[in-house]
């Protein structure tokens, strides 16, 4: 009976000490999980010396894997390569580039002129330079068409879209980590929100363990335990479970599966507005590991238009003669190439709508099992949890401490 009139009298005594325990338990559960989200994605380059004493957020020190376990899922499951070029409307994509293109039909006309016989097309008379102008224009939706039919024949041939995507996901980090973040966005706040009331449970818990042995251990061991536990907890409300299930009474399910909906349509804008662009693929067709099977795919298709407008130029075919033909087409290929490359974004730009890619991949998206629908966000956590909780029950541990000097004066 003593010993409990003792604790409550010491309770009386220093009531202001206990009360405030509890709440700086609450702003402990908050600050541990703001500091181990933020850890998360920043800084993107190592700050400090390599390779321990320093730190790189966990998605950019880990963008490759991440980027490859997001993409395979994408790629192996979701996306096929065929369906995107089998959905682009030719005549649609050929409206939006039909300035562009006959800018560039004239300009490699004239060039050509210029390349076999200087000055040639300076005198030849207006009628026929509109002519041939605009038989070389009308003939570019057909060579077009041809192409992307024998792209569609054999997509995997003429461009790889898995290297495509992890090239433009690891090359730009902030993209990554703009990807987390913003499909994540309200999972990352609940952790940080989570910690406050789960704080506070902790720390009404941690008033009686000081109140009844006053050891100056109680406060950071406590302050461990709730920046440990609550990352704990919080990680797991958000995968967990999966599907809604009842418990004392209420209905539970994880944030991330609750918002499934709006987490796949922000998903999948962000992949077709950042990753799987018309810049991107054109980029990937002329520069990534299987441009070649494109170029030469782009060179055979303007070598077959030269001939089938060679009747068009018939005096510049006769004095140019037959082998010099052949230098015509293989310099005119190059120039088609070239402007290609050089005009990719204003072309891809203005192609861009020709598929609604964000559309698309939401349909897609909405087949997937919810352990696919989870590893959309999960590879951002799942190698380096324990690092989080670790990073949690330290700055516990050492606000707890902070504690113990402070508001008890120890």
């Amino acid at each position: 009976m003593r010993v409990l009139n003792s604790f409550v009298q010491d309770l009386q005594d220093h009531w202001y000490l206990y009360a405030s325990m509890p709440f700086i338990a609450a702003f402990i559960g908050y600050v541990t999980k703001l500091a181990a989200v933020e850890m998360m994605f920043r800084p993107l380059e190592f700050v400090g010396i390599k390779p321990f004493l320093g730190w790189q957020g966990i998605v950019p020190r880990g963008v490759e894997r991440i980027a490859s376990i997001a993409i395979d899922l994408l790629m192996g499951r979701i996306l096929n390569p065929q369906e995107i070029i089998d959905r682009i409307d030719v005549d649609d994509m050929m409206v939006k580039l039909a300035d562009p293109m006959r800018e560039m039909v004239e300009d490699l006309t004239v060039a050509v002129f210029e390349e076999t016989r200087p000055g040639l097309w300076d005198v030849t008379p207006p009628p026929v330079k509109t002519l041939l102008l605009d038989r070389v224009t009308d003939s570019v939706p057909a060579v077009v068409e041809r192409m992307l039919r024998e792209m569609r024949e054999k997509v995997d041939d003429v461009i790889d879209i898995r290297a495509l995507a992890i090239n433009a996901m690891t090359r730009d980090k902030a993209l990554t980590v703009r990807l987390f973040r913003t499909t994540g966005k309200k999972e990352l706040r609940f952790i940080c929100n989570v910690g406050i009331p789960f704080g506070f449970a902790i720390g009404v818990v941690q008033v009686f363990a000081y109140a009844a042995t006053h050891s100056p251990w109680v406060l950071p061991v406590f302050g461990a335990l709730t920046g440990l536990i609550t990352d704990w907890l919080a990680l797991q409300m958000i995968f967990r479970p999966a599907k809604p299930k009842r418990i004392l009474g209420y209905t539970w399910q994880g944030v991330f599966h609750k918002r499934r909906a709006e987490v796949t349509r922000d998903y999948a804008h962000i992949v077709a507005a950042e990753i799987l662009t018309p810049e991107n693929m054109l980029e990937a067709m002329l520069t990534g590991p299987k441009s070649d099977q494109f170029l030469f795919l782009v060179e055979r298709e303007v070598d077959r238009a030269v001939d089938d407008q060679a009747g068009f130029a018939k005096p510049v075919v006769k004095l140019v003669g037959g082998f010099q033909y052949q230098g015509v087409k293989r310099k005119v290929a190059a120039m088609v190439i070239e402007r290609i490359k050089t005009r990719g974004v204003e072309l891809s730009g203005l192609a861009g709508g020709t598929v609604d890619l964000p559309s698309f991949l939401e349909e897609k998206m909405v087949t997937m099992t919810n352990e696919e629908y989870e590893d959309l966000l999960r590879p951002a956590f799942k190698q380096d949890e324990w690092k989080i909780i670790v990073v949690g029950a330290v700055l516990g541990f050492l606000v707890g401490e902070l504690q113990l000097h402070l508001v008890l004066g120890a």
